[in-house]
């Protein structure tokens, strides 16, 4: 298995490492995979999506994990 999502990944390496959890940034609302702002490595972590977004972080490295394992 490739590297687990954790809350201190950047959007731009988890889009990286793991493609197919852009499906899950969509389904949660985080509409940024396309942003040229998401793609820079030292952009906001899953955790500050998280918040920014007022999602449930255990529930969002989840089903983002889920999807990772789908890679």
């Amino acid at each position: 298995m490739k590297e687990k999502i954790t809350k201190k990944m950047t959007v731009a390496e988890a889009l990286k490492k793991h493609p197919r959890t852009a499906f899950v940034f969509i389904d949660y609302g985080l509409h940024c995979v396309g942003c040229p702002m998401a793609q820079i490595e030292q952009a906001e972590t899953i955790e500050q999506a998280a918040k920014l977004h007022r999602l449930d972080l255990k529930k969002f490295l989840k089903d983002l994990n889920k999807a990772a394992k789908k890679c």
